[in-house]
């Protein structure tokens, strides 16, 4: 399987919403991404990191990025990216990184292609420093692909945490109009609160 992604590397960037090269579609993931993230410069954990396009933007706000990948093309393409963070070659569904060590775990397109996404979930929550929060961009997407948002809450909800659900069907993120299911999942393990003190709504958002 590495295999085949360390092929997608070469040309992964050129989709708008994986290479963020036009200024709108970036300035959109800033928006969205900031609205959610605690402030820099809290430590990131971006899991299946791809390229390193998320953890170039995060960077460049302050962030201290930590990312893995396990298509050893795509880590090097990250490091090339962004040499300001460090990038890891491993497992994003068990990653070897510091138990309770990150204010946020990031990951965007890779809970659908877990074996095991509870146990993924939960091992990344693990992760998480007290007051940190997971943030998961996922879809159910045209090609048949990927996770309804109802799936992705049940799954994060069972692994323990409290989720909000955002729905982004704006063309601004995808580069084009898209037709299918996509959306911004926010989960705070239980017990949790957020720098209010009070945890996120349980409720389901629409955009």
């Amino acid at each position: 399987m590495s295999e085949l992604w360390d092929a997608e590397a070469v040309t992964f960037d050129n989709e708008p919403d994986h290479g963020l090269a036009d200024p709108g579609t970036r300035a959109a993931w800033r928006e969205l991404l900031l609205g959610v993230l605690p402030a820099a410069p809290a430590r990131v954990a971006d899991l299946g990191c791809g390229t390193g396009t998320l953890s170039r933007l995060l960077v460049d706000e302050g962030y201290d990025v930590t990312g893995i990948d396990f298509s050893a093309e795509m880590v090097s393409r990250a490091r090339a990216k962004v040499p300001e963070a460090t990038f890891l070659l491993g497992d994003a569904a068990a990653p070897a990184l510091e138990s309770g060590g990150y204010d946020v775990v990031l990951s965007r397109h890779v809970l659908w292609a877990m074996p095991d996404p509870q146990a993924a979930v939960a091992n990344w929550l693990a992760l998480l420093r007290p007051g940190g929060v997971a943030v998961l961009v996922e879809g159910s997407w045209s090609t048949g692909a990927g996770l309804t948002a109802a799936q992705a809450e049940r799954i994060v909800r069972a692994a323990g945490a409290q989720v909000v659900v955002t729905a982004l069907p704006e063309a601004v993120y995808w580069g084009k109009v898209i037709s299918d299911e996509r959306y911004l999942l926010v989960g705070r393990p239980i017990g949790q609160s957020d720098e209010t003190g009070q945890g996120p709504d349980t409720a389901t958002q629409q955009a």
